[in-house]
């Protein structure tokens, strides 16, 4: 078996840690490149993405924590109109910090709670 990068294993450990926690709550999964960024609700129990929101569907430009904020706000909007309200964060293997975080706190402000 190939060695798994940090990121992979950061990635694994969140994601074990999660479905312990997670009690059935739909995952907010974020993913971050160098020009966007990404989040979507995922119901694992039914295999399916609940809501979505990127910098894609947004007129922002770049992928700054501006924009991350934007994002953030609008999956909030996009789980309340799908009826979800309560989810478990999914950092995936990026550190709680900067875009993620600003994303996250925005989604907070947005009315999901995790």
């Amino acid at each position: 078996m190939a060695k798994l990068s940090l990121f992979e294993r950061r990635r694994r450990r969140v994601r074990t840690a999660l479905r312990a926690r997670a009690g059935g709550k739909p995952r907010l999964s974020v993913h971050r490149t160098g020009r966007h960024i990404y989040a979507q609700i995922i119901d694992d129990a039914a295999g399916r993405t609940v809501a979505a929101a990127s910098t894609l569907g947004v007129k922002v430009s770049g992928a700054n924590v501006d924009a991350a904020v934007v994002v953030g706000k609008a999956i909030a909007e996009a789980a309340k109109q799908a009826g979800v309200t309560t989810v478990v964060f999914d950092r995936g293997g990026f550190l709680f910090h900067g875009r993620v975080k600003a994303l996250a706190d925005a989604a907070r402000e947005g009315g999901l709670e995790f």
